[in-house]
């Protein structure tokens, strides 16, 4: 098995507006993810960032280029295959949290499962599994509003990783949180990247956080200005 699990080779993404208003949101982005890598996408707003990750977690396909997952471009994947590299293979983690309110840190973490077979038991036992490895064992029948920030987040890390991913994409994953909070939510990401091998993609505008990671690639105006290890 190859060593690289994710591809951006020569990227581009582009958007138009009406007939005649071109929007050029990523020009000519190439780099590689290999499994249980630490890379961070770094840049200001507007950089380009919020495209590259909708390429990267397939829910966006580049204008031209290529994006390979095991060597296979997204771009000739139909939308149950992508649906399917969503859900087992990419785990989520959004500045924003993305809970759902009405339900339970235990059933929000049992939601990617339900795509998948097995018995309803099995789906609560990992879902239970995971919030006890993000320290939230003694908060499963919590619901998002009657949990911190910080522990939100550690649900929806719980979440990210139920699935058994090979890559988390962590969308400005300390954006909402306070400065230690957000520190103790960087150090389990690592810690937990460490200790499963799963590969980690950390988006964010803060320098001292993509400096973390072995692999640091810098946008601006949505070109890549840098990349290599940091």
């Amino acid at each position: 098995m190859s060593a690289v699990l994710l591809e951006a080779d020569r990227v581009e993404r582009v958007y138009r507006i009406g007939r005649d208003v071109e929007v050029r949101a990523l020009t000519d982005v190439s780099f590689r993810v290999e499994r249980g890598d630490y890379v961070a996408i770094v840049g200001t707003s507007g950089s380009g960032k919020s495209t590259l990750l909708n390429l990267l977690g397939a829910l966006d396909r580049p204008t031209s280029g290529e994006v390979r997952y095991d060597g296979r471009d997204v771009r000739v994947m139909d939308d149950a295959e992508l649906a399917l590299l969503r859900n087992r293979r990419i785990g989520f983690v959004f500045q924003s949290f993305h809970l759902l309110p009405r339900l339970t840190a235990l059933d929000n973490v049992i939601l990617p499962l339900t795509y998948r077979p097995g018995s309803r038991g099995d789906r609560r036992r990992r879902a239970q599994a995971a919030l006890t490895a993000v320290g939230l064992a003694d908060r499963l029948g919590h619901r998002p509003s009657e949990l911190s920030g910080g522990q939100q987040q550690r649900v929806a890390i719980a979440r990210a990783l139920v699935t058994e991913p090979a890559l988390i994409l962590a969308d400005e994953p300390t954006g909402n949180l306070d400065t230690r909070t957000g520190e103790e939510i960087m150090a389990l990401l690592e810690a937990l990247h460490d200790e499963q091998g799963t590969a980690l993609v950390v988006i964010t505008h803060e320098a001292e956080i993509a400096a973390r990671a072995r692999v640091r690639i810098e946008l601006r105006d949505g070109r890549m200005v840098g990349g290599g290890p940091a």
